[in-house]
Formats: structure tokens, sequence, C-alpha cells
């Protein structure tokens, strides 16, 4: 019989699930862990953290960091490679100008139009070019030196946040020898044997809505599963409603052209990395998925859902698997490659 446990982590909710009930107190002590052990590492609002001390340190040499933070950092920049540097771990100014500065729950609220596709004038085609920064930024995987160039600041947000549910899957289930899922915010990640018909998650624009919330309930038996957005993380500044995923261009919110992307990986730091990057690619999201081969579901600003490769065409219902993550699938059709044509 399997067993859930939530709770609140990382300004977010956290959800862990077992096939055997028996095995939640363990799988969740070993979510905790994982979690904590990222905050510590890599949260942009700790000034106690690792990342807080590297970004005060950028342009004064390099500095050793923990070898967690060293693969949080890897994995943040390999993101940035793969999506084209769509996905730019060095907007951590970025984000503050635009009043990201706390956590997401001290913000206050955006009035959001019926579509959420305000941007506070952020898509607007005349804001200057930024010119990117993460090549510029250097880690030495064996000595786990991270140099950062002056005035760059590090926001590894997304994929530290889909990293943390990797790893505290994988952890989970060697703790508790079963089946787990574990949802970090919607980041979901899943370890060991999966239930018979697969572990059921409704797919919506907000993770935290009711299940009768307008969406689609897919299956997944490994692999990982991310759902980025622009209704959700939305708070209002000075010049209007803000959304939480920049364009790297302009160091503004994205234009909104599509309000939701799902997608299904190999892994969660792979599907949240594409679901980011289609937002921000806006049009050209769709040809870049089907490039990749990874299998999602897009909601444009005014509601169209548009599925792309084989993601599920009908409403799963916990009875058979979403085909990409399953064992049957070669590594090639489920994985994002460094190589493949943005």
């Amino acid at each position: 019989m399997s067993a859930t446990a939530r709770w609140r982590a990382l300004g977010t909710s956290a959800m862990v699930a077992t096939t055997d009930a028996a095995a939640l107190a363990d799988a969740r002590a070993a979510v905790m862990r994982e979690l904590a052990a990222i905050d510590r590492a890599a949260s942009r609002f700790r000034g106690d953290s690792e990342l807080s001390a590297l970004n005060a340190a950028a342009g004064r040499g390099s500095v050793t960091v923990s070898p967690l933070l060293a693969q949080a950092i890897g994995v943040a920049l390999r993101a940035a490679r793969v999506s084209r540097g769509a996905v730019d771990p060095t907007l951590g100014a970025e984000l503050v100008r635009a009043g990201y500065d706390r956590d997401f729950t001290e913000l206050p609220a955006a009035e959001a139009d019926a579509a959420g596709t305000g941007t506070g004038g952020a898509s607007a085609g005349g804001a200057p070019r930024r010119r990117p920064a993460w090549p510029a930024v250097r880690l030495d995987r064996e000595t786990r030196r991270v140099t950062l160039p002056a005035g760059v600041a590090l926001d590894l947000g997304a994929t530290a946040k889909a990293l943390a549910a990797d790893r505290a899957a994988r952890a989970a289930h060697e703790a508790a020898g079963c089946g787990v899922l574990v949802s970090l915010g919607g980041d979901v990640a899943v370890a060991g044997p999966a239930p018979d018909d697969g572990w059921a998650i409704r797919v919506t624009d907000d993770h935290a809505g009711p299940q009768e919330a307008l969406g689609q309930t897919i299956a997944i038996r490994s692999g990982g599963l991310a759902t980025s957005g622009t209704t959700v993380r939305r708070w209002q500044a000075a010049d209007g409603p803000q959304h939480h995923i920049l364009d790297p261009c302009t160091g503004r919110p994205a234009a909104v052209v599509w309000r939701t992307a799902s997608v299904a990986a190999a892994t969660c730091v792979d599907a949240n990395t594409a679901s980011t990057a289609t937002i921000v690619h806006g049009a050209d999201g769709a040809p870049w998925l089907l490039r990749h081969r990874l299998p999602a579901r897009l909601v444009s600003a005014r509601g169209r859902v548009l599925l792309i490769g084989a993601w599920p065409r009908r409403d799963e219902a916990a009875r058979s698997s979403c085909a990409p993550p399953g064992p049957h699938m070669g590594p090639e059709t489920t994985q994002l490659a460094e190589g493949t044509a943005a």
C-alpha cells in the first residue's frame, strides 16, 4: 500500500510518496536531509549560504566550494549550454532588479489578467540586449574552485530545485528500499519500482491546484517531469506585474507565448531545463522540443493546448504510462543532448 507525506520546503511545496507505506518515514527523512543540504549550499535568499558567499566574491578570484554546490553549478552551466543560453544561471542581479529579492511568499502579489500574461512591459522589443555572462563562469571540477566575473551573481533557481528532486528521489529510494516519487513545487523525480499503473500525476498550470483543476492526468514509471509557467510565481513591481522566468537577452521577464510548459525527460533536471527553455524560446519552443525528441504539453497564453512528441493524447487516469520516461525508450529520446542543434 502506498503512502504520501507533504510539507513546505525551499519556499514551495514538497511531497514524497512511497509504494510501501511502512517505509514512508525513512523516505521523508532522506528527502528532508537532501533539501536542507541544497538550501545551505545554493539558496539565493540565505545570507549564510555558500552561494551567497560565492556571489559576494565575484571579481575577486576563485572560491573553493562544497561538492554539492560544485555539482549544482555544473548542472546549471550544462543547462545553459544545452539550451543555448535560454536557461542562464547568471541572472541573479537581474532578478533582484525585477523585485525578486526575497522568498517568493514575501513578495507583493500581482494582479494578473485573465490569461496571466502581464509582464510589466518586459516583453517590449526595445529592451537593450544583454551580453551573456555564463560562458565566463569558471568551474574546475577537480579542485571545485569557482570563479565569477565582477558584477555577476548566480541564481541556480530552477535547476537546483530539479537537482534536489533527483537527488532526493535516489536518496529516499535507498533509504526506503521501495519505489519513491518526490515532487518539489511540481518538479517530479521518481526512483525504484513504480506502482503497477505508474505514478499518477495531474499536470496543470498550478501544481498546488485541486485535482479537478483544468489539466491532464498522466502516469510515469521512471525519469522526471517538470512544469514551468508564468501564471503562478508572479509579483507586483513599480512597472507592473512580473514573473520569474527571465529572457537572458534582455534580463526582463520573458514574453508569454506559452503560459505553461510541461516536459518529461530522463531526469528532473533535463525536464526542468527543457520546460524553462521552452518558455524563453517562445514561438520557437515547440520546434526546439521536437528537435530534442522530448514529449511535452504546452498551454498558450490564451489557453490552447499543444501536445508535443510522445506525450499522451488523452487523460491517462493513472492506467498507462507517459511513454518517454519508460524503460523501453532509448536514452537518446529522453535526455537532453549537448550536441543537438538549438
